[in-house]
């Protein structure tokens, strides 16, 4: 029988800040110690946001080397590391993203994990993501058990969210409650900001259109 993986917030936060890294900007992976660290703390894609300390992330690093999820890359002045996460923990590529995903930014919907894995890996559908969350979740005994929880539709939402189990049991009526009284994260931020930005340059476009073809800009009276 296949033990269980069990990781703290923090062992959490670097192993997936690793897979990311290695996904999303293969040219600056491996990873140091203090990119791994800025990855970490970043504060865009994460949910839960961190404030941890390099003694912090070397710590979480040593016990991830030793459970066999993180290597040291050997060469040059700077140590490296890397991720062993798929076959660490045993599953397929497509789950590890997901778990990958669940990790870094909280409890997601299969639509919202397909939408935030298109750097990582592009599923084809939505159906495929939930495809792999019910195979993780549908993990027998032998492999180790379940490593995603579908927790119960939050008031008002139209989807279930999944969360990992890589930390341990979830308590599924507290993550929905906290997903509630969370503010509007930075990603949801980050969009709100793109699409005024957008915004203000297409009412800029029409107004120098209209100024040239000689005509009031829409909803300006002559």
């Amino acid at each position: 029988m296949t033990t269980p993986v069990l990781l703290t917030p923090v062992e959490a936060r670097v192993l997936a800040t690793l897979m990311e890294k290695a996904r999303t900007v293969p040219d600056s992976y491996p990873l140091t110690l203090n990119s791994l660290l800025l990855g970490c703390n970043q504060k865009t894609s994460r949910e839960p946001l961190m404030e941890l300390s390099e003694s912090e992330v070397s710590s979480a690093v040593d016990t991830l080397r030793e459970a066999g999820l993180v290597h040291e890359t050997t060469g040059g002045r700077t140590t490296k590391f890397t991720h062993n996460a798929q076959r660490g923990i045993g599953v397929p590529e497509q789950s590890a993203v997901l778990l990958g995903l669940l990790m870094l930014r909280g409890p997601q919907t299969a639509a919202e994990l397909r939408l935030n894995a298109e750097r990582w890996y592009r599923f084809a559908d939505t159906s495929s993501v939930e495809a792999f969350l019910d195979e993780l979740q549908e993990r027998s005994e032998e492999k180790g058990g379940p490593l995603v929880i579908k927790l119960d539709r939050a008031p008002g939402a139209r989807e279930q969210r999944w969360a990992h189990l890589l930390c341990g049991p979830v308590d599924a009526s507290a993550a929905v409650a906290s997903r509630m009284a969370a503010p509007a994260n930075a990603d949801l931020q980050a969009r709100v900001t793109q699409l005024e930005t957008e915004l203000a340059e297409l009412r800029a476009t029409v107004q120098k259109l209209c100024a040239e073809l000689g005509m009031s800009p829409p909803g300006q009276t002559e």
